[in-house]
């Protein structure tokens, strides 16, 4: 049993809970899960089946989100399910205010975690660290935003945007609801997340867990991405016994193939095929 599942995650649900959902309804213990959602964020949730965990490192990192930005309100969590920090009523902020300030949002940005993350800092989560009531200093990292793009507009006393947001990996959508809230001077917090999109899986082709079990996807459909590598069987033998290749190729992370899907391999820079990950070896 090896292949991918894309799972629609249900909201309360850790990504955790989904992995030990699959392995109960299954009956395997192999099983991995790529991009961690939060508890109250639904949508795609890939998971690996079997020898396909040994691919979770190679895919795609893009993701996309639909999130609901509410201002007026912080949070210990930067989403609706933290204690409120603050909230006081913003019924005069305008859409055309919140777009003044979404540009400051795309492209490369620098960003701060949640104190309320999974990120490990000496060994610890974030999240266990702020439920001990210690204060850490998060270290900014960079993300890249590739577009924001309004759905609606909400007025009110705790006004609230829908957004569409594509970026890549380690972005927090939090963070930049906490970002934009401060930005304008009026806090603001996540009250809605759904993934559209991770790791080149779409949430229209998505699956819940209550239509388990079902036909696995292929493997290879997870890192289509890759460029491919098509090589005869004898020196697929070689290169599935741990063989290096001069190809001559581009460098880069590519997919093995010899008439079927064998694995990961590398290009180095002066031409040389090397095994990363032998998926299927030739007997």
């Amino acid at each position: 049993m090896d292949g991918f599942l894309n799972l629609n995650k249900p909201f309360g649900f850790t990504s955790h809970d989904c992995v030990a959902k699959v392995r109960r309804i299954l009956g395997t213990k192999k099983v991995g899960h790529a991009g961690t959602l939060d508890p109250a964020a639904t949508g795609v949730l890939p998971i690996a089946i079997g020898r396909a965990t040994r691919l979770l490192q190679y895919l795609h990192h893009d993701k996309a989100y639909q999130a609901t930005i509410r201002f007026g309100v912080t949070t210990t969590t930067d989403d609706l399910e933290g204690e409120i920090l603050t909230q006081e009523a913003v019924a005069n902020l305008s859409l055309e205010n919140v777009q003044e300030k979404l540009s400051l949002f795309q492209g490369v940005i620098e960003q701060i975690p949640p104190n309320y993350s999974a990120i490990q800092i000496d060994g610890k989560r974030l999240y266990d660290l702020a439920r001990a009531g210690k204060t850490i200093e998060v270290p900014a990292r960079t993300v890249e935003i590739y577009s924001l793009k309004v759905l609606d507009w909400r007025a009110g006393e705790f006004p609230e945007l829908d957004l569409e947001i594509a970026c890549g990996s380690g972005t927090y959508i939090r963070s930049i609801a906490r970002d934009l809230g401060a930005e304008l001077g009026t806090g603001a917090t996540l009250a809605r997340l759904l993934r559209t999109e991770s790791n080149g899986f779409l949430l229209a082709d998505s699956l819940r867990l209550e239509d388990l079990p079902a036909p696995l996807m292929d493997s290879e459909h997870a890192v289509l991405h890759l460029p491919e590598v098509e090589v005869d069987e004898i020196i697929a033998r070689r290169w599935c016994q741990g063989q290096k290749i001069a190809l001559g190729l581009a460098a880069g992370i590519v997919r093995v193939k010899c008439d079927r899907f064998l694995g990961i391999g590398e290009i180095r820079e002066d031409g040389v095929l090397v095994p990363k990950m032998v998926y299927e070896p030739i007997a």
